[in-house]
């Protein structure tokens, strides 16, 4: 009898962790959910206006792209570039569109003999992103989210 009670006090002397209720923080349940997040992949792309009706995601990608290279091609054409030799490169722009929708160029890869041919190139595309229409910007769970996007500008002056 002597040991029954032994062993209940010893097993209510350590069962009482059992009911003891743990503290959630609310910042470990964000981090938790931040590591589950495919951060290389947004619910919905950055769009324009005319492209906010495409419900198929890949449309509206194709769609925004379009848009934008469209935008900076119109602007080169109304450019007079003269040059000496002719050119043919494709520029590469890394850009951010950030969580309000504005548009920066992070970089530009550019061929040294585009540099050499037309040397105003860089303020060129720049002034071109300018006068783009408003851009909404990408979703990922229902917030908007800051993207990254390398854009490729085909030169093409003969």
């Amino acid at each position: 009898m002597n040991r029954i009670v032994c062993l209940l006090i010893l097993l209510f002397a350590t069962s009482c962790n059992y009911f003891e209720k743990k503290k959630v923080y609310p910042e470990d349940l964000l981090e938790e959910e931040l590591q589950t997040f495919n951060w290389n992949e947004v619910d919905t792309y950055p769009t324009f206006e005319g492209c906010d009706s495409l419900t198929e995601k890949e449309e509206s990608k194709v769609c925004f792209q379009h848009t934008l290279i469209s935008s900076v091609n119109k602007f080169l054409a109304e450019q007079n570039i003269i040059v000496a030799n002719d050119v043919f490169d494709t520029i590469k722009l890394n850009i951010i569109i950030d969580k309000q929708g504005d548009l920066v160029i992070e970089s530009m890869k550019i061929h040294p003999e585009t540099v050499i041919e037309i040397p105003e190139i860089d303020s060129l595309l720049r002034q071109s992103l300018e006068s783009i229409p408003k851009i909404y910007p990408a979703i990922k769970r229902g917030q908007q989210v800051t993207t990254a996007f390398e854009l490729p500008v085909i030169v093409q002056i003969n």
